[in-house]
């Protein structure tokens, strides 16, 4: 039985894992900012198998009440084996682009508050010498493209700051897993027409929870995303900005 802490918990990915790990016996505290919808999938996860579920609201762009929130979860717990940071919004890059106070409002969420968060939860699992910390990035952070580089630059950003992470807390038995999801059915993708490289929720949670298990350090989801992404990297720039992407 392992502790689980889900911060973003009621986003499509986090509750399709929240539901994995509740089938294989675990205790979990969920965060998120919707109390109602909170407690409907904390009864949905009791029901089926998790043995406690606590939750609690969280707010992202509140960086002052991280470190309470953290160790509340942990007084509740009693330790993190397992930390999933799943929040996030999809910015309108359109809107971003002529609006500077967009720009910095998705930067902060999908970035700053990321930051934020796996700097007081770092400190705590380095001092317990053991634990996971799972990020969902994107592959968006890979490459700027002009249809989404204010959410890529925020992915790209938190992809670094893993990757620093992860050298920092080897030594200390922590492992740091970036999740890199491709094109997700979600709410928050309701809008975009779906196509052949579209992944369910349910897909990427498997791929998430095997992750986890197996201490990967980096994957992309579904598979065939790493070497897409590896294609598009490599396109020379004097090329790739006469592309529409």
């Amino acid at each position: 039985m392992k502790n689980i802490l889900i911060i973003g918990a009621t986003s499509a990915i986090a509750t399709a894992t929240a539901r994995l790990w509740a089938s294989e016996g675990h205790k979990l505290y969920l965060l998120a900012r919707d109390e109602e919808r909170l407690a409907a999938l904390a009864a949905d996860l009791k029901l089926r198998g998790a043995p406690n579920v606590h939750t609690a609201k969280f707010a992202a762009n509140e960086l002052a009440g991280h470190q309470k929130m953290i160790e509340q979860a942990i007084a509740a717990l009693n330790s993190l084996d397992v930390v999933l940071i799943a929040h996030g919004t999809l910015a309108d890059q359109k809107a971003c682009a002529r609006d500077f106070e967009l720009t910095l409002q998705e930067l902060n969420t999908n970035a700053t508050s990321v930051l934020s968060l796996l700097t007081h939860l770092a400190t705590k699992l380095e001092e317990q010498k053991s634990g996971t910390l799972a990020v969902i990035g994107s592959v968006a952070g890979d490459r700027g493209r002009q249809s989404n580089y204010v959410y890529g630059t925020a992915k790209g950003a938190v992809a670094i700051f893993l990757q620093g992470l992860r050298q920092r807390l080897a030594k200390s038995k922590v492992h740091v897993l970036t999740i890199k999801p491709g094109f997700v059915d979600t709410p928050m993708t309701e809008a975009f027409t779906k196509g052949l490289l579209w992944a369910s929720p349910a897909t990427v949670a498997k791929d998430i929870a095997k992750a986890v298990a197996a201490q990967k350090d980096v994957i992309y989801t579904p598979w065939f995303w790493r070497w897409v992404m590896l294609v598009i990297k490599m396109v020379p720039e004097k090329i790739f900005k006469k592309l529409t992407m």
